[in-house]
């Protein structure tokens, strides 16, 4: 039996706060310990009787413990000295160092933000690195901060595999369990992993992040996974400290939610008491390397001092309770077991302790007096980075010819070889020649496997090139875009589908939060190269409603860093996806391919069987330039129509008749990408318009015609007249009312009609 630590000695000065108090008890602790210790153990030998942990072991993970708890005193105390920008602490929680330890540091990791016991253990794993300076930089917001570069204290370093998360409230548990996938898939498509075959993804996250949404969906989906026998060799580590900022978590409830959850392998291991649990804690991780299986890893922690440095508990929390919690403070039991064993004297360890605190606070100092971002340039020099000459050399880099014939047949079977056809047979021939250029593309959804998607768009791509790189999911877009995530953290080109747009929003902070801010929070060391299709948009006829017939891409357009690209004709769309998978993998960028459900399958533009709304396939050495648009009636100048989409047809539709009508020249201009919308080409294109149309699908508040609009006007053109014609702010109804919402070759008619 261990013995039971006391309850600290009271601190005697009146005013302390709880970081103070906190520090105090250690060392009154440490001074007032009487007990007899062992003899001495020597490196090798187990810290304590029936202990998994040697003594050299144990000294490193308490260095790494201490290392963590004065990163934390240090926070708070230079916090009010604007030196330091962060105060969310991990001081109960650095048993998590066991973790790090007992893992690698090639094992890809996802944290959330009471890690630095963990990151302290990990930085050991390569020589010559140092946890507490670049720690130091990271919550001074230094430039020289190797993790973001200043953006943001994060856990984060691309030598260790530490992902950087920021919001780790459950959002980053779908990605983790992707990455672990990912590691699987790999090897079944013989595509070279960035790390060891046998890695297994780390995720941790608190009790109460377990309850969100976000977590439940990821921990079903594991399970879904094992069910089918599938490997996910995925870690989730729940530290459990009981309470989530003033919230407490039913005692036992993360045990009897856990322990018995079909297929995800339930361990629990004391994470305040490092003689104790580290057993625990190895059998968890050789489990999960072991058999590849997801694994939750029930880790016992307690939160030392309020939630930030600006939860003042003593409001909140009795006397009581909180000198309850400072009595279980884990490096009170670790310094128990130090002096119990004999592998350290009491001022040896007031020494280590003392010693850490000057290193975390000349480390501060500096960090301090290092440079920090100071220009809006610096800021998002990572947010989006872009290549132009490399990703229009990789656009229009053909797949191998012999590649290319075996995936549509034979020569004969080649698409632009074939007469014109509708868009969704072209974006069905672009992606099979996407998947010959790319031998680690894999694309993945509902239904997009046999069936070949609700709409035939994948159909044939799962017979061409086998299950393996294109399957089904379980009926879940968090998960689906998790899983994109984990493909492209391990180096290969997910093209996940969303079945309609509407259903985007369900997993929206997936791309927001998640997938495109990577490449800013990592200061580009990471990235998430990926396409989502989506097909979405109005006007789909005899099966609409909101969820079929969405025009909402306001959600999309104010992502930072995201690629938005809308064709409307099929040698467009072809163009345009070998633009954004040369995005992906040359600049490493997250775009959505957004694909008009209700142009599919159209084939007239004027009248029945005109056929001219079928393409021919563009040669596979031809790509569209991000940002370029397409213009029909070049030099035409009396009207100018800006559109996208389904607003094309229409618009040329009407521009027919306006010309009829007034004896205009009309110009009309497919917008074609979305976001970031090319300022510059629309500016260019409204100069010598003496007339103005933007023609919207989208809702009147906050869709892309407020950006065509503001464009011009700062652009300096703002004088012409013009109207926009744009859907109404409100959900699709069913049936024919739908189009009672949605603009009409009518209604451009009649605006031109206004501008007379």
């Amino acid at each position: 039996m261990f013995a039971t630590v006391p309850n600290p000695i009271p601190a005697r000065m009146k005013g302390l706060n709880r970081a103070e108090i906190c520090d105090v008890n250690f060392s009154e602790f440490v001074k007032s310990w009487n007990g007899t210790p062992d003899a001495k153990p020597s490196p090798g030998e187990a810290i304590l009787d029936g202990s998994a942990l040697d003594a050299q072991a144990f000294r490193e993970l308490f260095e790494s413990q201490l290392i963590s708890r004065h990163l934390d005193l240090m926070a708070r105390v230079l916090r009010v000295q604007n030196k330091v920008f962060y105060t969310i602490g991990s001081s109960g929680h650095e048993g998590n160092a066991m973790v790090a330890r007992a893992t690698r540091h090639t094992d890809p990791a996802f944290l959330h933000y009471r890690s630095g016991g963990f990151m302290a253990e990990r930085f050991r794993k390569i020589p010559g690195m140092d946890p507490i300076m670049d720690s130091a930089l990271s919550f001074a917001a230094s430039a020289e901060d190797p993790a973001s570069g200043g953006r943001h204290k994060v856990w984060g370093s691309k030598p260790l595999w530490v992902l950087p998360q920021t919001s780790t409230i459950a959002s980053h548990l779908p990605k983790a369990l992707g990455t672990a996938v990912a590691i699987e898939a790999a090897k079944r498509i013989g595509h070279k992993l960035p790390v060891p075959g046998d890695s297994i993804a780390i995720c941790s996250f608190g009790d109460a992040s377990a309850n969100h949404a976000t977590a439940q969906t990821a921990f079903n989906a594991a399970s879904w996974t094992a069910y089918q026998k599938l490997p996910a060799p995925v870690l989730y580590v729940c530290e459990d400290n009981g309470i989530g900022i003033s919230v407490k978590t039913p005692s036992g409830w993360i045990a009897e939610s856990f322990r018995n959850r079909p297929d995800l392998d339930y361990f629990f291991a004391d994470g305040l008491d490092l003689a104790a649990g580290y057993g625990d804690v190895q059998r968890a991780v050789e489990h999960c390397r072991r058999t590849r299986r997801p694994t939750f890893l029930h880790l016992r922690t307690m939160r030392i001092m309020g939630h930030a440095g600006t939860d003042f508990e003593i409001e909140w929390r009795s006397i009581e309770e909180l000198v309850n919690v400072e009595a279980g403070d884990p490096l009170l039991r670790s310094a128990q077991i130090a002096l119990e064993s004999g592998l350290m004297g009491k001022d040896e360890i007031l020494a280590l302790y003392e010693d850490t605190r000057k290193k975390c606070f000349a480390a501060a100092e500096d960090a301090d007096r290092r440079p920090r971002i100071e220009t809006l340039e610096h800021v998002v020099a990572p947010l989006a980075p872009y290549t132009p000459d490399k990703v229009a050399k990789e656009a229009a880099r053909a797949p191998e010819h012999e590649a290319r014939v075996k995936a549509f047949g034979s020569e004969e079977k080649l698409p632009e070889k074939q007469a014109p056809r509708h868009m969704a047979i072209q974006i069905n021939n672009a992606l099979h020649d996407i998947f010959a250029k790319y031998p680690d593309t894999l694309l993945f959804g509902e239904d997009v496997a046999q069936k070949g998607g609700v709409y035939t768009v994948t159909k044939g791509l799962q017979k061409a090139f086998g299950a393996r790189r294109v399957f089904n999911t379980l009926l879940d877009e968090t998960m689906i875009l998790g899983m994109a995530q984990g493909f492209a953290n391990m180096g290969m080109l997910p093209i996940p589908e969303i079945q309609y747009l509407a259903y985007f929003h369900n997993a929206c902070d997936q791309i927001r939060g998640e997938a495109a801010s990577l490449q800013f929070f990592s200061n580009n060391q990471y990235a998430n190269p990926m396409v989502v299709r989506i097909a979405g948009l109005g006007y789909q006829r005899g099966f609409g409603g909101h969820f079929h017939n969405d025009n909402s891409i306001t959600a999309l357009r104010d992502i930072p860093g995201l690629v938005v690209g809308c064709p409307s004709r099929g040698d467009d769309a072809a163009t345009m996806l070998r633009t954004l998978t040369a995005l992906a993998k040359v600049d490493g960028r997250v775009s959505v391919f957004l694909e008009p459900i209700a142009l599919y399958m159209t084939k007239d533009l004027y009248e029945a069987g005109d056929g001219q709304w079928l393409t021919t396939y563009p040669a596979p050495d031809q790509a569209m330039p991000l940002g370029e648009g397409r213009i029909y009636g070049e030099g035409n100048d009396d009207l100018v129509i800006f559109s996208y989409g389904n607003g094309m047809p229409m618009s040329l539709r009407a521009a027919r008749e306006i010309e009829k009508k007034h004896s205009w020249k009309v110009r009309v201009v497919d917008l074609r990408w979305l976001v970031p919308l090319n300022e510059k080409y629309i500016v260019e294109q409204a100069k010598s318009a003496k007339r103005i149309l933007i023609v919207d699908e989208g809702r009147h508040s906050a869709g892309v015609g407020e950006g065509v609009i503001t464009a011009i006007a700062e652009g300096g053109y703002g004088a012409r007249p013009f109207r926009r014609v744009v859907g109404a702010d409100t959900y699709t109804p069913l049936a024919g009312a739908a189009f009672l919402v949605i603009p009409k070759d009518e209604d451009i008619i009649a605006a031109a009609d206004e501008l007379l």
